[in-house]
């Protein structure tokens, strides 16, 4: 056991005034196996990096511990995976397969071309090589991306048998669960540490949520009184000093009573006036502090245009093959207008093959038939979208998007507006991904297909899209892993089997 210690931290990036980390002080155990929360751009990774040192800050961060970081970057992945391995670090071929065996992975991946192997199998090899040596902390970054739902139990199973200590961020709610026994959040005002998983912190944030917005409506009534009250003392202040003076506007007007006693009196009434509104002031303060770490969810838009058609996807008898290997028994299925429909089935099986060959792109063989009526709109989610170029106004104007709807759309997903004037290739991962969703959800639309949609995206955007969803009811073709996130948005699952 180790510990690891934040004293005052301190850290804004290059040009920002805001400070991403302001006074940030945290002991954590490095026993501890710690899941890592927050909304996207409130500095998971960039705390990670602090962590390794790799970036200049304020404050001091001692630890006894050697941190190794999750994904590696591959250097050539056009080599046999376990020589592109070999250029990441150095490390003895029995560890490695002790590491793939306790994954339950098949030794023989390490002897094919590691570009050729799928999302899932680069993941767990990726793990395998973080946990060679036992005496390091591994900082994992986004573990589940890719990951299909079996794929998903295996690697949490492997993280469980772990006895060392480590940090991971993850936006499967579930995964976290099984993993962790400890949950840090960077919220929108503080970093708090729960003793539990995801389940124990979200009991005890909705609690506190539930308590600052009860007092939130408490405090605002207050201040509804408090203002009525200093408006009528002023006005009665006020009135009282013009007849002090007399009206100026009536010939030979002039006060007829005790005018000293009427202006001692405003005089009174106008200083507790200016009491309460010190009060009222003190108040709204009060109020803005104490909503400051509740998160404000807002609701998307969504450009659904309902078709006339009913059946909006039919396949029939579909089989997809690359060469002589078939990817799955034959399937026939159909998404008629208003149905959200998930297409399941393992990493590899071929559910993205079947979107290429919705759109007329499979590059294999293919049998049975598959049809969407003419001129039907679609939106489409890419599960490989790192490739959107320029800024944010070309893109709009080549993908044919209303502009405001677009930004309001992305700067609801959490893209600060500073990002905007960006290329959209020199955005973080995560703001490229929202890109991509901002621009589905912007485009008038009677059939949408989202692969993956879920990657790189933060609880609140899954929450956002789970609403959406809800309250829409677009005609939805789903591709994702996320078990609790297909459960409330889908109405019919097409399982793909080999």
């Amino acid at each position: 056991m180790s510990q690891i210690e934040i004293k005052q931290l301190a850290f804004s990036y290059p040009g920002q005034e805001k400070k991403l980390f302001d006074q940030v002080n945290l002991n954590l155990d490095s026993d501890w196996k710690l899941g890592l929360f927050g909304r996207n751009g409130r500095g998971k990774t960039t705390l990670l990096k602090l962590l390794q040192n790799q970036l200049e800050y304020r404050g001091k961060i001692f630890h006894r511990v050697s941190f190794k970081y999750f994904p590696q970057e591959i250097i050539d992945p056009n080599q046999l995976a376990i020589y592109a391995l070999e250029q990441v670090t150095t490390f003895e071929e029995w560890k490695l397969e002790r590491e793939l065996d306790l994954m339950q992975v098949d030794r023989e991946i390490l002897w094919r071309p590691f570009v050729n192997l799928s999302g899932g199998e680069q993941t767990k090899l990726k793990l395998a090589l973080l946990f060679i040596d036992q005496n390091d902390f591994p900082l994992i970054d986004e573990p589940t991306n890719h990951l299909d739902l079996d794929s998903r139990k295996q690697v949490a199973a492997y993280l469980n048998k772990k006895k060392q200590g480590f940090i991971v961020v993850s936006h499967d709610r579930q995964f976290v669960d099984e993993v962790c026994d400890h949950i840090l959040v960077i919220g929108k005002a503080q970093i708090s540490l729960y003793h539990g998983n995801y389940s124990t912190y979200k009991q005890e944030k909705q609690l506190s949520d539930n308590f600052e917005s009860t007092q939130n409506e408490k405090l605002k009534k207050d201040i509804s009184r408090l203002k009525k009250t200093a408006l009528e003392k002023e006005k009665w202040s006020g009135t009282r000093e013009k007849d002090k003076r007399g009206d100026p506007r009536k010939k030979g007007s002039g006060a007829i009573y005790d005018t000293g006693h009427i202006g001692a009196r405003a005089a009174r009434v106008m200083k507790r006036s200016k009491t309460l509104e010190k009060r009222m002031k003190n108040e709204i303060q009060n109020k803005e502090k104490l909503l400051k770490n509740v998160e404000q969810i807002d609701l998307l838009a969504l450009n659904f245009q309902p078709s006339h058609q009913q059946k909006l996807l039919r396949a029939e008898k579909l089989e997809l093959f690359y060469e002589e290997n078939r990817l799955f028994e034959p399937v026939t299925f159909e998404v008629e207008r208003g149905q959200q429909v998930g297409l399941m089935g393992p990493n590899g099986i071929g559910k993205t093959s079947i979107v290429e060959a919705l759109f007329g792109n499979f590059s294999g063989k293919q049998s049975g038939s598959v049809r969407i009526p003419a001129k039907t709109k679609i939106s489409y989610i890419r599960q490989n979208f790192e490739y959107n170029p320029g800024y944010l106004t070309e893109f709009a104007r080549d993908q044919g998007l209303n502009y405001e709807i677009f930004l309001n759309n992305l700067h609801k997903l959490g893209v600060e507006r500073s990002v905007f004037t960006q290329k959209i290739e020199n955005m973080s991962m995560g703001q490229r991904k929202r890109v991509e969703v901002a621009k589905s959800l912007s485009q008038p639309a009677e059939l949408y297909i989202w692969d993956e949609p879920l990657n790189y995206l933060d609880i609140y955007n899954q929450n956002q899209l789970i609403k959406l969803i809800a309250d829409v009811r677009p005609t939805l073709l789903l591709i994702e892993h996320d078990q609790q996130f297909i459960e409330k948005v889908t109405n019919k699952i097409v399982q793909l089997k080999r």
